[in-house]
């Protein structure tokens, strides 16, 4: 068997706050180092807290550069990394100096998409995307947060990011049904859906996943962690691989449910048993699901392919 670490891999779907290193935290004066959760409310209560202690421009910075040193460790070449950017400016009474702090702390090869929660205000949404507008590291934008909740209130800041040419990346089909993944794709203009594990559940939406290409970002280790899927191998994964879409593999919120990229590879041949050739399959999907750039993409698909032939 291949060394996982050495696959190059594609990131696409992983929170920032969630990625901070325990001593970081320790330092920053939090104290929880939990990863059981008993539902969404209770995961995102423990992510408010840890938002909390962050306060100050070399904060964003170093947490950022942190997550670009334990990402280039996991095999990761190229990565968007999610970042609440609006939330964090309007509580510490400063709008850019968050996300202009984070992008300092990034290696080039990762870019940003910035999330916003389906539970706050439009006006703070219209902020997020000003903040696109004006960074050219920021590849998308997306509603994120409890999914019960209609994107119905953004629908025309969702269309105006659409006609300005601004990527919308929405989380859906993970604590919802399938109508939330058809409203990130009809109301959101959705290019990838964030999860979308429920899409399983209407044979009418898979069809039209499968029809118009839209990538999945699945995150295992995140669904079992927070309670929405009862055990590893009960997850959909394979499911959803054998229906044809275009699944790709990432970690969601890493350091909450105490996981990392190569954990989740792992853990897929392990539960699984997939092949060398499969998981590089999965990496391939996260390639092509990207905004990276075309030369980005060739050098990442020239690198798993080496692994593959370099293998035993």
């Amino acid at each position: 068997m291949r060394d996982l670490a050495a696959l190059p891999k594609a990131h696409l779907h992983v929170h920032l706050e969630s990625t901070i290193r325990p001593s970081t935290l320790a330092e920053l004066g939090f104290a929880s180092d939990t990863t059981e959760f008993d539902g969404f409310r209770s995961f995102a209560d423990h992510n408010s807290l840890v938002r909390q202690c962050l306060t100050r421009p070399e904060h964003f910075t170093r947490i950022a550069a942190e997550f670009c040193e334990d990402q280039a460790a996991q095999g990761v070449r190229y990565g968007e990394v999610t970042f609440t950017a609006a939330a964090h400016g309007e509580r510490l009474g400063d709008p850019d100096m968050p996300l202009a702090a984070v992008l300092d702390g990034l290696a080039p090869e990762f870019t940003v998409i910035l999330d916003h929660s389906r539970r706050r205000s439009p006006e703070r949404f219209a902020k997020t995307l000003e903040l696109a507008r004006n960074h050219d590291r920021v590849v998308a934008i997306g509603m994120a947060g409890e999914e019960r909740h209609s994107m119905q209130p953004f629908a025309e800041l969702l269309d105006a990011a659409r006609d300005a040419g601004v990527r919308l990346v929405h989380h859906a089909g993970e604590d919802a049904g399938p109508d939330s993944i058809a409203e990130a794709l009809d109301l959101g203009h959705a290019a990838r859906i964030g999860h979308g594990i429920r899409c399983l559940e209407s044979p009418d939406l898979v069809a039209r996943l499968l029809d118009q290409g839209v990538p999945l970002e699945v995150c295992p280790s995140s669904n079992v962690g927070l309670g929405l899927v009862p055990s590893w191998p009960e997850h959909p994964l394979p499911r959803l691989v054998e229906a044809g879409l275009r699944v790709t593999v990432n970690t969601d919120v890493p350091a909450s449910v105490g996981t990392d990229l190569v954990t989740e590879y792992e853990r897929i041949r392990k539960v699984f048993g997939y092949d060398d050739a499969a998981l590089a399959c999965l990496a391939r999907a996260g390639v092509d699901a990207s905004f990276a750039p075309d030369a980005v993409k060739a050098a990442l698909h020239a690198g798993i392919g080496n692994w593959l032939d370099g293998g035993e």
